[in-house]
């Protein structure tokens, strides 16, 4: 969402000599903070924006009123209409926006930053899966726009059980995970994440959200994300590594993995998650050649059980290479 208040900001300071925060705020319907903060955003991407202080002051452009972005450089030029091409998940606002913006880009600028547009295209779809693409949900426009303009809603819920829920929630900022979108709101139980597919009804009020100071949305969505991750795996089992199949372990587990200090013997301590001991025995029975699990005693004992059965399957088939006539 934020990359669309930046572009609207570049729009803003390419119309104007010079804009201030509440201006930014009042056309956005943002509050003023935000609005500096976005503003510093761009200066530290490098547009050449900068501050006026004192009486009649604000922020303008470097190369005064309807400036033509001289201050980028041709790199910067085709990074920012990167995210215009098909490559990207902006919203269609957002590459409308950045294709009216290139005309105000120097001439030399303008062919590069067209083709940076259409450079890349991304297929998201593996070999062989369908190539129907998921739809939005119903309500996400709805709730990005009571997340942009700072206001609670009166949400309807259905969760995992088919319960229906309504409630009053402060929308702090919307993530897509996937295929999958979620809202991440406070409310009075705290603060809780909603799948928007799940939404069954949005109903915008005029009271403001009230964020925390300290909100970050990303750092936010991280946390959510590992204690997800926590309760889909809450069985931990413990092994010794090789140091040479470190590697192969994060390929094969990623955040499932934790890796520890070395043993006396040179070998790595790790913990694996799963959900099961018979299914995180099976992933781990392939990987004798470096790893030996230490614990807990129900993944060991089905670890054995799987090389009872392999020994009694393919043992007795093992046949001696066979000798050449004479």
């Amino acid at each position: 969402m934020r990359a669309d208040r930046l572009v609207a900001i570049l729009l803003l300071l390419q119309q104007r000599e010079q804009v201030t925060a509440a201006e930014v705020a009042r056309e956005l319907e943002i509050s003023e903070r935000t609005a500096r903060r976005d503003l510093d955003a761009l200066g530290m991407a490098g547009v050449p924006v900068y501050s006026v202080q004192g009486r009649g002051g604000g922020w303008r452009l470097v190369g005064g009123a309807r400036t033509d972005l001289s201050g980028l450089t041709a790199g910067e030029a085709r990074a920012l209409f990167l995210v215009a091409g098909p490559a990207s998940a902006v919203t269609p606002t957002v590459r409308a926006a950045l294709r009216k913006l290139v005309h105000a880009l120097p001439e030399p600028f303008r062919a590069q930053a067209e083709a940076a547009s259409s450079s890349l295209v991304m297929d998201p779809q593996r070999w062989g899966s369908s190539r129907v693409a998921p739809r939005p949900p119903r309500f996400l426009d709805e709730l990005q726009d009571a997340v942009i303009r700072g206001v609670q809603v009166r949400l309807g819920y259905v969760d995992r059980a088919r319960t229906g829920t309504e409630r009053t929630v402060h929308p702090l900022g919307i993530v897509a995970k996937g295929p999958s979108w979620y809202l991440v709101a406070h409310t009075e139980a705290g603060r809780r994440t909603f799948r928007i597919d799940r939404v069954s009804s949005v109903d915008p009020t005029t009271d403001p959200v009230h964020r925390p100071e300290d909100f970050d949305l990303a750092e936010s969505w991280r946390e959510i994300a590992d204690e997800v991750e926590r309760r889909r795996t809450p069985l931990e089992a413990y092994a010794r590594c090789a140091p040479h199949g470190i590697g192969v372990l994060r390929m094969g587990f990623g955040a499932r993995l934790e890796v520890g200090g070395a043993t006396t013997d040179g070998r790595i301590e790790v913990v694996i998650r799963g959900n099961d001991e018979n299914k995180l025995a099976g992933e781990l029975a392939g990987l004798v050649d470096y790893l030996e699990v230490t614990g807990p005693p129900g993944v060991r004992d089905h670890l054995a059980a799987i090389g009872t059965v392999l020994v009694a399957r393919y043992g007795s088939q093992r046949q001696r290479p066979r000798t050449a006539e004479r």
